[in-house]
């Protein structure tokens, strides 16, 4: 064979490579909403920079006439590229070969991405979008689905791993994105769910859809499996382009620094004005991190899911920051099993990943109720706390307003080791709201009073004068320092430039035990 002639066989296997399942299966792809593997590789990463391995490997197996439908790639896209001139190892699954199923060597070459991503630390994106395990190639299959799943523990906590299923993702396939730091899906078109639509009527006669049993919907807003979605693939991949914007590239470096940008003027100079006078009247936490942070740039985390607790990406002065704030619009800002799993999970990934976290609290309480107890409120709370205190990164707490029992404890206290905690004026930090203290305190004084509700009142503004305000914290030194709200901003960008390079250790262990 000529010279030429082995090039022009080169060029050959690259187009067969590049065509996945072929034309007609394209086709399908696109009709179906969805974006090939290849296309989506083409959004998400910087223009010319993807390098591609393993474009010619084949799978091994000859049963079921497997041996007649060879497809180059095996049906999944592999190598690195950047993000922002950033370097990223990706895998992307290409349902038009055999409907994205994982074989043997499909998975191998979804560990070397992987592995060579740890080697080098740098983070690694799947796109999934697969039909499950390749059943014509039995156990070696599953095994292929274990070493991802291994790799994927591995990886944690040392690079960021970040999931996007834009298809089918069934049965055990669903355990690697579940591992993974952050998840994303697309409305209408993704779907994960560990048995089907038509296994759950078998077992349980229940009917019900893909969409509604393991759509985007559902994982974002019930079960709270998805953390961003989406319209479309598209707009997907550039929510992955934004979040990676915010991330380091392992847990040695620290996440990249912009150039700064001012509020918007009109929610800064809100800010004086935003807690009502009513203690019990709500507003929206979202206006306060709105007014503080660069504008534009907070990226909320889990929107949809357990809404009484706010958790995102944002920038102060440039640097990247994690958010985790009560919400008074929503449970009046409780913690509850939901947000308390919600806010353990992202201030552990903000630590490992050096990104400190600024909360801002305004907290009754825990909430009460059977459904709450007998649900495990005790060991998931405990995991906000548990979270808090092992986290060595720089930790501020903004209180706005209240600052009640065993909450105030949990959510960022001095008691647990925070760096900089500041109360705005209007803070009220107690064992309880004043109401109840005093029905506790002063019950049988009230009722031998001769006009208990008169007395009571009194009583509760004197207990208010005491406790509803920031000062006997601060005399205590629990808080560092009183401000006002429009000084919060320049406070935080100060105080984190001083403790950026904060070295704070936990004692030796082999690995800690947080209450699951």
């Amino acid at each position: 064979m000529s010279k030429q002639a082995k090039f022009d066989r080169l060029a050959e296997l690259r187009e067969q490579s590049k065509l996945g399942g072929g034309p007609d299966r394209i086709k399908k792809q696109h009709e179906s909403g969805k974006l090939t593997a290849r296309e989506r590789l083409e959004i998400l990463l910087d223009k010319g920079s993807f390098e591609e391995t393993g474009a010619f490997v084949q799978h091994r197996s000859k049963d079921f006439g497997l041996d007649k439908q060879q497809y180059p790639g095996d049906g999944v896209v592999t190598g690195f590229g950047k993000i922002d001139g950033r370097p990223v190892y990706v895998y992307s699954q290409d349902f038009t070969v055999l409907g994205g199923s994982l074989s043997e060597t499909h998975a191998e070459k979804i560990c070397k991405v992987m592995d060579l991503a740890l080697k080098n630390g740098v983070p690694v994106i799947g796109l999934n979008d697969s039909g499950g395990a390749r059943i014509q190639e039995g156990v070696v299959s599953l095994g292929g689905y274990a070493e991802v799943f291994w790799r994927n523990s591995m990886a944690s906590g040392v690079i960021p791993q970040l999931s996007a299923v834009m298809g089918p993702c069934a049965g055990g396939a669903v355990y690697s994105p579940a591992i993974t730091d952050f998840i994303f899906m697309v409305q209408d078109t993704s779907f994960m769910f560990v048995t089907g639509p038509n296994v759950v009527k078998t077992v349980t006669h229940e009917e019900v859809s893909s969409e509604d049993l393991g759509g985007a919907s559902a994982h974002s807003t019930k079960s709270g499996v998805c953390h961003f979605t989406s319209d479309n693939d598209a707009e997907c991949l550039m929510q992955l382009r934004r979040l990676y914007a915010y991330l380091p590239l392992n847990c040695e470096e620290k996440a990249p620094r912009s150039a700064g940008t001012d509020p918007d003027k009109s929610k800064a100079d809100a800010l004086d004005f935003i807690i009502p006078d009513n203690p019990n009247k709500p507003y929206d936490i979202k206006d306060v991190i709105n007014g503080i942070i660069d504008a534009g740039s907070f990226m909320e985390v889990h929107e949809h899911y357990a809404d009484n607790i706010v958790v995102g990406f944002a920038r102060l002065d440039g640097r990247s920051v994690g958010i985790v704030a009560n919400q008074p619009l929503s449970l009046a800002g409780c913690l509850d099993i939901n947000a308390s799993i919600k806010g353990a999970r992202f201030v552990r990934f903000c630590d490992a990943f050096n990104i400190p976290l600024v909360v801002f609290e305004d907290v009754p309480g825990f909430l009460p109720g059977t459904d709450q107890e007998w649900g495990g409120i005790i060991k998931h709370g405990a995991k906000l706390l548990y979270a808090f205190c092992e986290a060595t990164v720089p930790k501020v707490t903004v209180i706005t307003r209240k600052a009640y029992g065993g909450a105030y404890d949990v959510m960022n206290s001095k008691h647990i080791r925070a760096d900089y905690n500041v109360a705005w004026p209007t803070a009220e930090i107690a064992v309880m709201g004043t109401k109840g203290a005093v029905e506790i305190i002063f019950r049988r004084e009230i009722g031998k009073s001769e006009d208990p509700a008169a007395r009571q009142a009194e009583l509760e503004a004197s207990y208010e004068e005491t406790f509803a305000n920031p000062y006997r914290a601060a005399a205590h030194g629990y808080v560092d320092d009183v401000i006002y709200p429009r000084e919060t901003r320049q406070k935080l960008i100060r105080v984190l430039e001083v403790i950026q390079h904060k070295a704070d250790t936990v004692p030796r262990k082999k690995h800690d035990n947080l209450p699951l």
